[in-house]
């Protein structure tokens, strides 16, 4: 408990770039959470809403599968619609055309806000080793005004400063491991999403027989191990 105060003391003497720190920690933490809401059940409901739409165009219910799509609201869903909307007016490259296209707007809005782990992760390290070389200036500063008190009057002041850096490095690890794990997260999702849209078209462009289900099934173990 004591040397929790002391870091503490030493934190708020950090001036500027201490509080720059705890900003950036308090940032990557929101913006952690606010992705996590995002992306939470993604996979479940994509693998739900994809098992309904390949089932409907078996039956060869087109009207179906794309009504559950509209329903579902996902962003697996848009891409989806993306390829129900042109479907019956384009050849099958153009469906798949536009299918990737939305893709690509679903990945925007996936990964939006994970520049701001990229950045805090990047220099966070640099705003506390600032804080460090501010706060040496000073202890050093303070041994010239008091030439007779030795190391003793700037040991304080040095220790100090070293807690900026170390508080820094410890929020860029904090926002370096939330980026790499939402980064992988949501490739992950969008590798299922092409899995599975692909299918959607080719079921679309070469209807099969509800008997023929089963010669999907590999594929679609396929596509459920790539979103998990």
């Amino acid at each position: 408990m004591e040397n929790f105060s002391e870091i503490l003391a030493a934190a708020k003497g950090g001036g500027v770039a201490m509080a720059l720190i705890v900003l950036f920690s308090l940032l990557a933490i929101f913006v952690a959470i606010e992705r996590a809401l995002a992306v939470w059940g993604l996979a479940d409901s994509s693998r739900k809403l994809s098992d309904t739409v390949i089932k409907c165009l078996y039956r060869g219910a087109v009207g179906d599968a794309r009504a559950a799509c509209e329903r579902s609201g996902t962003p697996f869903a848009d891409i989806l619609l993306a390829a129900f909307g042109r479907h019956g007016r384009s050849s099958p490259e153009n469906v798949l055309a536009a299918v990737e296209r939305e893709r690509a707007q679903v990945a925007l809005r996936l990964r939006s806000r994970l520049w701001i782990l990229g950045t805090i992760g990047a220099t966070a390290p640099f705003v506390g080793l600032f804080g460090t070389v501010v706060g040496i200036m000073r202890a050093f500063k303070d041994m010239a005004a008091h030439p007779g008190g030795g190391f003793a009057v700037v040991a304080g002041g040095i220790s100090e400063a070293l807690v900026a850096t170390a508080a820094g490095i410890g929020v860029a690890i904090e926002a370096v491991v939330l980026f790499n794990y939402f980064t992988a997260r949501i490739a992950a999702l969008l590798i299922s999403f092409k899995v599975s849209a692909e299918e959607v078209v080719d079921l679309l462009f070469h209807p099969r027989a509800a008997d023929s289900a089963e010669a999907a099934q590999p594929q679609a173990r396929l596509a459920a191990e790539a979103r998990e």
